[in-house]
């Protein structure tokens, strides 16, 4: 039988001053239970340096490899640079169309982008600024892509875990205002995670949205933003268990 890796994954901690101590706990938890966590973006609310730092400071508490991609709120203030240099001075793993393998699984993360979904995506057509923002969404699909190619190529017969922010699904989003949807993901990001047969994606970003759906292909898709996993759960519990 083939080895199983537990991974706690983790949406939309939205870090501030509010939440200081709070994770501490959580995250001791989590390393008794978990080989990895994913941290799927949105990990302070306004993009803040000190939010960051705070953040870091209850990671401490962890005693695993910590894989992360950033959301929109930590671009909010155009620090996100920085916010990376601090999750990354942390030991934090911090990926943006790149990959990394840990614990024989190999993960490849991107923060992804809008525009919808199946038939009703937003096209390439009209206004430079409609053109660009759908450019990006297919610019984060390639992204992804090719750091799942990399994976591919350097390590064969591995399994491939994507870590996004915006969703690549619009079933896991449901719960949201239809009218929404277009800022919430894009099928874009579908597209590599079928292509390159990923064995399980996660995202948060939809705080209203379903903690689970999957694929056209079957691929398991979960959304982990805190406010899923707390309705989906029950209880006040802030992280997923998957076992790969």
């Amino acid at each position: 039988m083939a080895k199983k890796t537990t991974i706690a994954a983790i949406g939309d901690i939205h870090m501030n001053q509010s939440q200081h101590g709070k994770w501490k706990t959580i995250f001791e938890e989590i390393s008794q239970k978990a080989k990895v966590l994913l941290l799927c973006g949105d990990l302070t609310d306004t993009g803040d340096e000190e939010e960051a730092e705070m953040l870091v400071t209850e990671l401490q508490h962890l005693k695993l490899p910590v894989i992360a991609v950033l959301g929109n709120h930590d671009y909010e203030k155009g620090r996100q640079k920085q916010i990376r240099q601090i999750l990354t001075d942390h030991k934090v793993t911090v990926l943006d169309g790149e990959a990394i393998v840990v614990e024989d699984i190999g993960f490849a993360g991107v923060k992804g982008f809008g525009g919808g979904f199946d038939r009703y995506m937003l096209s390439m057509f009209g206004e430079e600024a409609m053109k660009s923002f759908v450019q990006e969404a297919v610019n984060e699909s390639l992204l992804l892509d090719r750091a799942l190619a990399r994976l591919e190529q350097e390590h064969t017969d591995i399994k491939k875990v994507a870590l996004l922010h915006y969703a690549p699904i619009a079933d896991t989003v449901a719960g949201e205002p239809k009218e929404i949807y277009p800022f919430l993901g894009s099928t874009h990001l579908m597209e590599p995670l079928q292509r390159r047969n990923v064995d399980v994606a996660f995202h948060g970003h939809a705080h209203a949205g379903k903690f689970k759906a999957q694929s056209p292909t079957g691929i398991p898709i979960y959304n982990v933003a805190v406010p899923v996993l707390k309705a989906h759960h029950g209880d006040e519990t802030s992280f997923a268990l998957i076992d790969i």
